[in-house]
Order: C-alpha cells, then structure tokens, then sequence
C-alpha cells in the first residue's frame, strides 16, 4: 500500500488532523469505458486508509494565575476516534492533498470523516 513507510514515520500530524492514503480509484466503469484522470478525485465522498493520526483536541489549563508565566504541565488532548489503519470515508472539498515521494496523500480533518471501517486482523 504505502512504499515509503519508514519515511512517514517522521511525519508528526497536528492537533485532529489525518494522514490517509486514498484508496486506488478504478478507472473503468462498470460497463468497460475508461475514465480521464482525476474523475475519481471529483467525488464529494472519498476512502483511504489512516495512516497517522494527530493527538486530538487540545484541552485548556485551568489553573493559571499568570498567562505570562510558562506552564509546567504537559498539554493534555481529548483523543480522536480515529485509529492508524483505519478506513475512513470523508469528505473530499475538506482534503489538503500532498505528494511525498510521489505518492499522494491527503489530510483531513476528524470532521470531515463521515464513517470509519476498523478491521483490527487488517496489517499495513
């Protein structure tokens, strides 16, 4: 699925954003006529696989007397539902698309997914 694995291992995703894989479009339809590039990529609804995940939402500090003042504690995140290896089912128009190594990837964010299909015997 994905050739530069070890390489996107040093991509740390931000705040609720996604890192996924699109999955290969077919380029012929049901009844054999082929179809341009980049027909696929019109879709309002598109898939692909979770690649990497960012932390979550970002939760804020309580008790802080002095704003100015530097923060000992670690920032703490609500967690997103997504996981590493999920399908997910999103919403094109919200999809930054970006190529690395060239291959494309797009990252969304949590909002932007409608549904997930989580297959835990799937390994990537």
């Amino acid at each position: 699925m994905v050739k530069s694995l070890k390489n996107i291992d040093k991509f740390v995703v931000i705040g609720d954003r996604i890192l996924i894989k699109p999955e290969e479009s077919n380029d012929k339809t049901d009844s054999g006529l082929y179809l341009p590039p980049g027909v696929s990529e019109k879709e309002k609804v598109q898939s692909g696989y979770v690649i990497k995940a960012g932390p979550g939402y970002p939760i804020a500090v309580q008790n802080e007397d002095e704003l100015w003042k530097e923060s000992k504690e670690p920032i703490k995140f609500i967690p997103l539902q997504i996981k590493e290896g999920d399908l997910a089912i999103f919403l094109r128009k919200e999809a930054y698309e970006i190529e690395f190594e060239k291959e494309k990837f797009l990252i969304v964010p949590q909002t932007a997914v409608l549904m997930l299909i989580r297959n835990d015997d799937i390994v990537y």
